[in-house]
């Protein structure tokens, strides 16, 4: 007997001279040692299978470890199940439903009278310890379809009941027996619960639909997660409290800058310095705009349903879409920019020398989204997207995809990204065009991309309805990867919209429509910097740049002859003569993230000096008066806009 051993990517290994293998927990003993990380499961001929698992002649085996994605993600779904044995024992009327795993963590679904709280995570939390403790093994069970059903049924599990009726009567029906606990699950899974350690935590509990349907009942989710050591899972809990000290919530609240109420969910209310802001990236994108010949438009932001039809777009995304009637009119909010585009380059006769066309608009846009699924600004309802649309033929999408991208990286290096990963997404399963279409379209991108130097991770199946696409994702300073700018070839939305040019022979032919945004929308491109930021916003951008204070009173009217002066030169600054100590003025502004306070005593009025302390730092800084305007004004312009 023969078996072919991969214990690690530079250790692969013949094991033969054996009779037989009772399973890969035999046949691994004598090479544990030689494997990096703990073992979770394997892959018998690349499928993952557990350690448990019977071994034949000639298979080829590889070992899963806590090292890699799948080995994580069987500690995690692991985790689920221990969470639910644990629930199940302390409340057994608590019906079980699904539990799978998630990026740095697990979740498990319940249906119960009273939804669980936090108050209740340290009961759970010490009862899934000592199913750990008791080291029960966990052992992968076939059963027949009508025996899962009748076993659930009778203990009143009727989610799991109605799980495994949706199951195929050609698939097995594949249960892990954990003691006394029993859960419908393909697996793998580790061979006892001993293996599964104790490095978790209970996070978080929240509403969920059954199956995600608000008419179906709602369930008690309890968020936890598990690491593999106490070290890793204590390094996440960390990264957490880092995140949660730069949640772009929190900091739109300590900044004054916007605020969010149920009067209007998934909209945002924003507050004058967080307009300000809003204001400037405006200005800034629609500079960089003006100087690659862009043209802004406006269109409308209700449009018949007649448009939406013949654009594909109703057919798509109905179900996110604000409809409303009026006098037997169907309208509907629109929830991108592109058939109105379309719509003003179809006015008039356009010639193949006008092309490309690009057209940008700061376009409001509304989407149904679900209560549940909204986010602060990363999720909202009622956005502002930089929304942009180039007419050009098919030779021109080379050169303009890579003037994008080079756009794009200028446009992200302005604000601190400069680690950015590029996604090919190809067509969906569910998209309008015939094949040979988005052939066209998907070769003409990927010879784009070549042309533009850049590298690519596919995202297969991802595409828009409508074409293949490019998704610009950034890492922020916490390592976090946010998806923002995207690029689109579209040969599909000219046709369907009757769009078209004079091309060099004098006949009508079809432009390309290239869709493109960079900050995808203002209000999610706000999170992001706040959050990558802390708060420390470029200078030139944030809303309030400098604070003037006073120490003393005597220093008053030569802070408003200061006020006077930045004002004059353009600069955004406050006064704040209040009658209070010094240090709880720095603290107070130092909770707004005010980038520059400049603060004036007795000693400042006499010398015609200012001292100036910077946000995030206790250094300070005494210059002239005439110093410290021509070091802010230079500090306080735009970024350097060229072509």
């Amino acid at each position: 007997m023969a078996v072919k051993l991969k214990l690690r990517e530079d250790y692969v290994i013949d094991v033969t001279d054996l009779s037989t293998f009772e399973s890969g927990v035999t046949l691994l003993a004598p090479y544990l040692k030689k494997v990096s990380g703990s073992v979770m499961a394997l892959k018998i001929n690349g499928v993952l299978a557990d350690l448990t698992t019977p071994i034949e002649d000639g298979v080829s085996v590889e070992v899963v470890t806590t090292l890699s994605p799948e080995g994580l993600d069987i500690l995690r779904h692991d985790g689920a199940h221990l969470l639910a044995q644990a629930v199940k024992r302390l409340f057994p009327d608590v019906q079980v439903t699904i539990g799978p795993s998630i990026e740095n963590g697990f979740y498990y679904d319940f249906y119960c009278k009273e939804p669980f709280s936090e108050e209740d995570f340290a009961a759970i939390e010490a009862e899934m310890r000592r199913i750990v403790e008791e080291d029960i093994p966990i052992e992968r069970e076939v059963w027949d379809k009508d025996q899962a059903i009748a076993y659930f049924k009778e203990r009143g599990e009727k989610f799991k009941c109605e799980l495994i009726e949706a199951i195929d009567p050609s698939q097995e029906i594949s249960m892990y027996r954990q003691g006394e606990f029993m859960d419908l699950c393909r697996g793998p899974h580790l061979p006892s619960t001993r293996t599964i350690g104790t490095h978790f935590k209970l996070m978080k509990v929240a509403g969920a639909y059954w199956r995600g349907d608000s008419k179906n009942p709602m369930l008690s989710r309890i968020y936890g997660t598990i690491w593999p050591d106490g070290k890793s899972l204590q390094q996440y809990l960390h990264f957490l409290e880092l995140a949660k000290k730069r949640d772009h919530r929190r900091l739109g609240q300590e900044m004054h800058l916007f605020h969010f109420q149920d009067e209007a969910r998934g909209s945002v209310f924003w507050h004058p310095r967080g307009w300000k802001l809003y204001q400037g990236l405006q200005e800034y994108i629609r500079r960089r705009l003006e100087v690659e010949e862009y043209q802004e438009v406006r269109t409308p932001e209700l449009l018949d349903k007649r448009l939406w039809e013949a654009s594909g777009h109703w057919d798509k995304f109905r179900d996110d879409m604000f409809v409303v009637t009026d006098e037997n009119q169907c309208l509907a909010l629109k929830p991108m920019s592109c058939p109105g585009h379309a719509q003003v380059f179809n006015q008039g006769i356009k010639s193949y020398k006008e092309l490309p066309l690009r057209m940008s608009e700061f376009g409001m846009c509304h989407r149904n989204e679900s209560s549940g699924a909204l986010h602060g600004l990363m999720r909202v309802r009622q956005m502002v997207q930089d929304d942009g649309h180039i007419f050009c033929t098919p030779e021109q999408i080379i050169s303009e995809t890579k003037d994008f991208c080079e756009l794009l990286k200028k446009v992200y290096a302005d604000f601190g990204f400069t680690d950015v990963v590029v996604r090919f997404s190809d067509r969906p399963e569910k998209r309008a065009g015939a094949d040979d279409v988005w052939d066209m379209a998907e070769e003409s991108l990927r010879e784009a991309v070549k042309a533009a130097n850049l590298e690519v991770v596919l995202n297969p199946g991802e595409g828009a309805f409508y074409g293949p696409k490019l998704e610009f994702v950034l890492k922020d300073a916490l390592g976090r990867f946010w998806q923002l700018g995207t690029l689109q070839v579209d040969f599909v939305l000219p046709e369907r919209l009757d769009t078209n040019y004079v091309a060099e022979d004098g006949k009508k032919h079809r432009p390309v429509m290239l869709h493109r945004a960079i900050f995808g929308s203002f209000e999610r491109f706000i999170g992001v910097l706040l959050e990558h930021s802390g708060g420390k916003l470029p200078f030139w951008l944030a809303p309030l740049q400098v604070k003037v204070l006073t120490v003393t009173q005597e220093a008053d009217a030569y802070a408003q002859e200061i006020s006077i002066l930045l004002q004059s030169k353009g600069i955004r600054g406050e006064v704040d003569i209040r009658n209070e100590k010094i240090s709880y003025k720095i603290r107070e502004y130092s909770l707004q993230k005010i980038p520059i306070l400049l603060i004036l005593g007795q000693k400042e009025v006499e010398d015609r000096t200012v001292t100036l302390r910077y946000f995030g730092t206790k250094e300070q800084e005494v210059l002239s008066l005439d110093e410290m305007v021509a070091k802010l004004y230079l500090a306080s312009q735009m970024p350097d806009i060229k072509k």
